[in-house]
């Protein structure tokens, strides 16, 4: 099977504009989530990770400094892309390079000013203006799939890849925080008013947050700047138990994270450590919680990311893929903010601290409305 490498990537959120930042900020144990006052919102403050309001479009125009009118979702994506294509000798301008966006709510913010109508809502829409503006020659895919979308476009990439019909790809995941996203999970009763705890005891649920990850894979290592590090497999499951709310048993999580080793040529043992999706949701944490417990990872470490960004919907994959990527090339798990004690059924192994130790493999979750179920492998080496 052709290899697929990782050769660049990037994270823009509001802890930093790139991976090396926010790899930092979290080792720092810093947090994106704070109180939000939002009268045109909500009478009641909210927490979430959002960016300052004058940080993104100046940021934007230091590194970028186009005069096309780009919405704020998009800037966020050129943004990354840019800045993952400075670090590799990928173009998006060659026809042998495909570009993958994902994300669930894309333009939303622009059905707020109350036009239905407006062709920017289309989530082809955002996806065709970065492609054109990077001279892409390819039709660009959108990949909304939920929360998975992250993990899933990885894939789609990966496969794509194997085919032999592109020689690289692009693949940007992005979300932000809107009036009608956080109208959505307040209504579901899912939000929390303070800063979430994935896997703790007194988890309440989850905080929104936004931001952006870039991730270019190749056939061809060469292209890399930095230590070769491949999509060794990966799978999607779903479920059917709800429209909203997971599975009660962990059964189908866990049969894509078998499916990933095997198409990875691994076992449960060889697995260094797990980035979980950890909303910090009753149902998500304990039911990923039995997954990993029914294929044999109860004892390997793991963490959530969602304390530090929160929950970045279309873009969590990519930015939780990203993080974990560069904890393998530093030999470091990080550790989960808001965790202390154990509230799931199963005894997992929640880092409440960074973890330093030689690293390998790494296995990313996700799992999302309408029972959707991600898992992707990565490992060190050529």
């Amino acid at each position: 099977m052709t290899a697929v490498y990782i050769v660049s990537d990037n994270v823009v959120s509001p802890l930093g504009w790139n991976t090396r930042d926010n790899f930092a900020a979290l080792l720092q144990g810093r947090s994106g989530v704070r109180q939000h006052d939002r009268a045109d919102w909500t009478d009641a403050p909210f927490q979430a990770s959002m960016f300052d309001n004058q940080a993104l479009p100046e940021r934007f125009a230091t590194e970028v400094g186009d005069d096309v009118p780009w919405t704020r979702f998009e800037k966020m994506v050129v943004l990354s892309v840019t800045a993952a294509l400075r670090h590799s000798s990928v173009r998006l301008s060659d026809p042998d390079t495909v570009f993958i966006l994902s994300t669930t709510k894309g333009n939303i913010v622009l059905l707020e000013a109350g036009d239905s109508s407006e062709p920017g809502l289309l989530l082809s829409s955002p996806a065709r203006k970065v492609a054109a503006f990077f001279k892409n020659p390819n039709t660009p895919l959108v990949v909304s799939h939920a929360c998975v979308s992250g993990v899933a476009s990885i894939l789609l990439a990966k496969r794509l890849l194997e085919t032999g019909r592109y020689r690289h790809a692009v693949v940007a995941g992005a979300d932000e925080v809107s009036r009608f996203v956080w109208s959505g999970f307040q209504s579901f009763q899912a939000l929390s008013d303070e800063p979430c705890r994935p896997f703790d005891s007194r988890r309440k649920g989850l905080n929104l947050g936004e931001g952006c990850a870039t991730m270019i894979l190749s056939v061809e290592p060469e292209h890399a700047t930095s230590e070769p590090v491949r999509v060794l497999g990966g799978a999607l499951s779903n479920d059917a138990n709800h429209i909203s709310g997971p599975s009660r048993t962990g059964a189908e999580l866990s049969e894509a994270i078998n499916r990933a080793l095997d198409q990875s040529d691994l076992r449960a043992a060889d697995v260094d450590f797990i980035s979980a999706h950890g909303t910090a949701t009753l149902y998500n944490d304990e039911m990923e919680a039995k997954a990993f417990d029914l294929a044999g990872l109860g004892a390997v470490p793991l963490n959530s990311l969602k304390g530090n960004f929160g929950h970045t919907l279309g873009a969590a994959g990519l930015i939780e893929s990203v993080l974990s990527i560069q904890s393998l090339r530093e030999n470091t798990v990080l550790p989960t903010r808001g965790f202390e004690t154990l509230g799931v059924s199963r005894p997992v192994k929640v880092c409440a601290e960074a973890v330093y130790k030689p690293l390998q493999i790494c296995l990313k979750t996700a799992s999302g409305f309408g029972g959707c179920n991600g898992a992707v492998v990565f490992g060190k080496g050529g």
